[in-house]
């Protein structure tokens, strides 16, 4: 089986990556893999992932032209029969996997890793009104869909798709691996000022609702003076974030600590896990939390409802800020409630399978 993906990861293209090695196991899968990634600013090179996987940048000037691109790339790259082509996602990537899929009369699959059906992609953005549109266009046209939580699947089987070109598949998460790992961040050692310590592991965008967690949070702070929130993650929100502690007077219980290449000790020692997010297509560092044992207060977003649930951790609307004061004064006062809530998440994910069988499941997805 020949197969072209069409990818927005650039981190694919890095040495040594989590995303580049979890390429190569792709490319097992197949007698040949090769991924278009959509690359912007300084020139990349094509890069040889192994014998059977090879990764090539559009290198384009701009996010717009990133469709074009990949047709440009593609039509230099094919040579021989593509017989399935698998886009990152249903806006710009699936559009030129459709086009790309009619001329080579290769099998489509799309993959949907957000939920792009939350009022809150919506409100986002012009674009993303014009990627919802995209989306439900394009989607009705694949031969296979793949989204990453029963959240999504239920979301287009409301749009009309038919349930059987549905798939789901998470995103992989070795638990096994996380629980076996030496603890090497102690949470209370490095941050002695603080008795209880907050997580939060996140990208700083605008639909990760930071803003909401840090206003939550300077009440909390008011009553509960010893907390402090450590927040793991880069993004283009840092600055205005920053400012935002400044206006809550929070600089002495806010901590920022940029991106961070290896977050499980963090969870593994912190004492809560926050997720303030207005939407998410899976949600995997509440599935790494989970694993750790650390209990999670969240939103009602992606994966939640499945293993992560009422049961597991506390769950709370999105955008109301009150609940999730009300939900991290709760948890800071009750270590016992701590201590339930983190057992049980740990054992929610205890079957969530091995690497071996997720990567049987994925190839299955690509026998369309």
């Amino acid at each position: 089986m020949n197969v072209l993906m069409l990818s927005t990861d650039v981190s694919i293209l890095a040495v040594g990556s989590e995303a580049q090695n979890r390429m190569k196991e792709y490319g097992s899968l197949a007698d040949r893999l090769a991924i278009v990634v959509c690359t912007t600013g300084a020139p990349r090179q094509e890069f040889e992932i192994s014998n059977m996987v090879r990764a090539i940048p559009t290198n384009s000037r701009t996010k717009i032209l990133y469709a074009w691109d990949i047709l440009r790339v593609v039509k230099q790259l094919v040579r021989g029969t593509i017989d399935v082509i698998t886009a990152q996602d249903p806006f710009e990537t699936g559009l030129a996997g459709w086009l790309i899929s009619r001329r080579l009369k290769s099998k489509l699959q799309l993959q949907v890793h957000t939920d792009f059906l939350s009022p809150y992609f919506r409100r986002e953005s012009f674009k993303n009104r014009i990627r919802v549109l995209l989306a439900k266009w394009l989607l009705a046209k694949a031969d296979s869909i793949r989204v990453v939580s029963e959240r999504i699947k239920q979301s287009l089987i409301g749009l009309g798709l038919p349930e059987e070109k549905i798939v789901v598949l998470p995103i992989f998460v070795d638990v096994e691996k996380i629980q076996s790992e030496q603890v090497a961040v102690r949470a209370h050692k490095k941050y002695p000022q603080f008795d209880v310590v907050i997580l939060m592991v996140s990208r700083l965008e605008p639909e990760k609702n930071i803003t909401l967690a840090l206003r939550a949070f300077a009440e909390v702070a008011r009553k509960h003076s010893n907390t402090g929130l450590v927040i793991l993650g880069a993004g283009s929100q840092e600055t205005s974030l920053k400012q935002l502690v400044v206006r809550y007077q929070l600089q002495s219980s806010v901590v920022f600590e940029g991106a961070v290449q290896h977050t499980i000790p963090y969870y593994q020692s912190a004492d809560i896990f926050l997720n303030t997010s207005n939407y998410e297509g899976y949600g995997r560092t509440l599935i790494e939390a989970a694993a750790s044992g650390c209990p999670i207060i969240t939103t009602d977003v992606g994966v939640v409802g499945e293993r992560i649930n009422k049961d597991t951790s506390l769950v709370v609307p999105v955008g109301d800020s009150a609940a999730v004061e009300e939900a991290m004064s709760k948890l800071i006062t009750d270590e016992k409630k701590r201590n339930d809530l983190g057992r049980a998440a740990q054992e929610s994910v205890q079957k969530l399978g091995d690497a071996q069988s997720y990567l049987e499941q994925y190839k299955q997805s690509w026998q369309i």
